[in-house]
């Protein structure tokens, strides 16, 4: 599915729900995200995007938390996905945007390309869902119910599509505003 398509989709199910993104899709969900006040983009922190969706899912036991994760970053750390198991983050879904490359360092194929099942992996590692979508209409209909259901959740998303304009957010500027809203949440 298209990338951007993929990105609306999730947009169009957002509630309240806080949003990490990773990689990639931290320079393209700030054009199309409902509610930027609760998003994090954790640029430049690659293989460390589930690492982080944790510990504020483990913080914030209250709020549904949805990281935007690459399929090379994944792969880097497939140990969060244990740490994410065994803690049994109920309210943490992760998404594993697959399109089979190191993008972000230029596009090298990453091991094992196109045979790789992470909502299969994430399962057999413990989390207690697993998904994997490569038709938008599919994604949109079974969103919202993954949306409610616990977790931990891992959703395996095979995109294509261009990247998007590239938009380096100023972290400790993130850092800032995202802990100033998260405090307001208390």
């Amino acid at each position: 599915m298209d990338r951007t398509e993929m990105l609306r989709v999730l947009a169009k199910h957002r509630t309240d729900e806080i949003v990490v993104t990773t990689m990639t899709t931290t320079w393209m969900w700030p054009s199309i995200t409902n509610n930027p006040d609760l998003d994090y983009p954790a640029y430049g922190v690659m293989a460390q995007g589930a690492s982080i969706g944790l510990g504020i899912a483990l913080g914030r036991p209250d709020r549904k938390v949805l990281v935007l994760n690459g399929d090379g970053s994944q792969l880097m750390h497939l140990g969060s996905i244990v740490s994410i198991a065994n803690a049994g983050a109920k309210n943490l879904v992760l998404f594993v945007v697959q399109n089979d490359q190191y993008e972000m360092t230029g596009g090298q194929p990453i091991p094992m390309a196109g045979k790789i099942d992470f909502a299969s992996a994430g399962k057999a590692l413990g989390m207690k869902n697993g998904y994997r979508f490569d038709d938008p209409s599919e994604f949109d209909t079974e969103l919202p119910h993954i949306l409610r259901e616990e977790g931990p959740t891992i959703v395996a998303l095979r995109v294509s599509g261009p990247l998007g304009e590239r938009r380096r957010p100023n972290m400790k500027q993130e850092v800032r505003r995202f802990r100033e809203m998260m405090l307001k949440l208390a």
